[in-house]
């Protein structure tokens, strides 16, 4: 694990703690925030190192990602989407890689979800679409969007049924960034809806995550990139646990309850709810880790994850967040009356981490698709 990245995290603490209220209020991570992650390189960690990026390794990414949302979980969030796109550099031929991803301080966003249309003409692919959840967009140098692709008039559908379906990349400059991020949590990463109208990408600039491969051939890119980003997304919401857990203990050592003449921490019912807790949080943590470096030996020894630890990455991430998000709602609750005020980092908390579990990627279907691959029944594993 590379343990420079990770100190370079905690160093941000100061600052990420000075900086969080801001972000809450204007709905974005405040410029002082950004220059840091940017000048830290956190937003490519996930680049290859050919074109100046840290190419980390997966349990780096998102234990740092986990140790920065333990500070901010709006700072975490955003490195786990947009540190995540920059794995796109590896499927682009190297002109194209290197106009996008060349950059040093270049940041890259977007969204994955093929909301958008790519009408297909000659070289080039004329893009429309308005995608939704665009995490970081204020701050993105270069976004993407995917697109069902149109070819003479008509949805292009592949040999076995399937829509084609392409991840088209443009400049920040081509982008309308709509204002809709009024929400309850993760309100500092700026997750606003983004819209583009007929514009022209060369074909060289996109790229498909369900038929190409990855032009590099590090053993990165032969880690699953959606099961990347579901195991950073479980990397903030065990953050958002852990900074929970430990405003919970330092509140019960001076709260005495209303009506009661001992203190939190000095009630049974308390002790053991911590207790408990902290099993959890620890378990599903070892088993989120356990996974990462199940898969990311085979990427190392075969070029290539298995479909069945695809399955175990997923669940092992979806696990962890639904975990962590039980153990916020302990705090919560321990947190009586103080919780609900915008004084109490608790409320936060909560709202933060009720935010990470509505990802698809870690949601409730996520528990039936891998129990189809553990079940041995026909599963759709593209998306793994």
């Amino acid at each position: 694990m590379g343990l420079a990245q990770l100190e370079a995290a905690r160093a941000l603490a100061p600052l990420l703690a000075a900086h969080s209220e801001e972000g809450e209020r204007s709905r974005r991570l405040p410029r002082e925030v950004v220059e840091a992650l940017v000048a830290g390189g956190f937003f490519r960690m996930l680049v290859p190192a050919s074109f100046g990026g840290a190419e980390s390794d997966p349990a780096t990414f998102v234990a740092t990602v986990e140790e920065l949302a333990r500070r901010d979980a709006s700072a975490g969030w955003c490195i786990a989407a947009c540190a995540t796109s920059g794995m796109i550099a590896a499927y682009l031929d190297e002109a194209a890689a290197r106009e996008v991803f060349g950059a040093g301080a270049s940041v890259s966003g977007g969204v994955f979800a093929p909301r958008g249309t790519a009408h297909h003409e000659s070289d080039t692919y004329l893009v429309t679409g308005r995608w939704a959840f665009a995490s970081g967009i204020d701050h993105c140098d270069w976004l993407m969007g995917g697109c069902m692709v149109i070819e003479d008039g008509t949805r292009k559908m592949l040999a076995e049924g399937r829509p084609d379906i392409r991840l088209a990349l443009f400049p920040a400059s081509e982008v309308e960034v709509i204002d809709t991020w009024s929400v309850s949590g993760l309100r500092g990463t700026g997750s606003h809806d983004m819209h583009v109208h007929e514009v022209r990408v060369p074909e060289e600039r996109t790229t498909s995550l369900l038929t190409d491969a990855p032009i590099e051939r590090g053993p990165l890119y032969a880690f699953p990139i959606f099961g990347l980003l579901a195991l950073s997304i479980a990397g903030v919401a065990l953050g958002i646990a852990r900074a929970a857990l430990e405003e919970l203990v330092e509140m019960a050592g001076g709260k005495t309850p209303t009506l009661s003449s001992r203190r939190l921490a000095e009630r049974h019912a308390t002790q053991a709810a911590v207790a408990r807790s902290e099993a959890a949080l620890r378990a599903a943590r070892e088993l989120l880790y356990a996974e990462i470096e199940r898969g990311w030996a085979e990427a190392r020894r075969h070029g290539e994850v298995s479909v069945t630890e695809k399955a175990a990455l997923r669940l092992a991430a979806t696990h962890a967040t639904a975990a962590s998000a039980e153990v916020v709602d302990t705090t919560y609750a321990l947190g009586g009356g103080t919780s609900i005020y915008e004084t109490s980092p608790l409320q936060r908390h909560f709202r933060d981490v009720h935010a990470a579990t509505q990802h698809m990627l870690v949601g409730p279907q996520t528990w039936e698709l891998t129990g189809r691959v553990m079940l041995g029944l026909p599963t759709e594993t593209e998306q793994l």
